[in-house]
């Protein structure tokens, strides 16, 4: 069992890994685009990025995600905790099958909220993108998305 639960917790942290790379925005290759190349255009990003990281400040976002890391955790927990009893009643022992599968559901969870969420869509703070788009507008890029 001890094999087991390593083997579930490299799965849970290969993940939440994978999924932490940050967002940029998409330009749209307009002429400013154009004229300066693709490594201009991230220079700029570049330097968007570090001015919102200076001037915005997230504020009330601090609690929201406090609540949403433990909605993650508590959301986690009841499901590998099912998931779990299903488990432990096919291999005989499904109490000590869900308690497993709700600490992993847990623990998921909460990496999940802690890491920028590999189970769901991952979007920046609005007021941060905002800042973001502007800035590169004001240089005359043409923002159209984030990845």
């Amino acid at each position: 069992m001890r094999q087991t639960s390593s083997g579930i917790l490299g799965v849970v942290l290969a993940m939440t890994v994978a999924g932490c790379s940050p967002m940029r925005p998409s330009l749209y290759p307009n002429e400013q685009y154009n004229r300066v190349g693709q490594a201009g255009a991230e220079a700029a990003v570049d330097e968007c990025m570090r001015r919102a990281d200076e001037f915005v400040k997230s504020g009330g976002q601090t609690e929201a995600k406090a609540r949403d890391a433990a909605s993650q955790t508590a959301k986690g927990a009841v499901f590998g905790g099912a998931v779990g009893a299903v488990g432990g009643a096919i291999g005989g022992n499904p109490g000590t099958g869900a308690a497993t599968g709700a600490a992993t559901g847990a623990t998921a969870g909460l990496l999940n909220s802690l890491f920028g969420g590999v189970f769901r869509e991952r979007r920046p703070d609005p007021t941060y993108a905002n800042f973001v788009d502007r800035c590169l507008r004001e240089q005359g890029y043409d923002p159209i998305g984030w990845q």
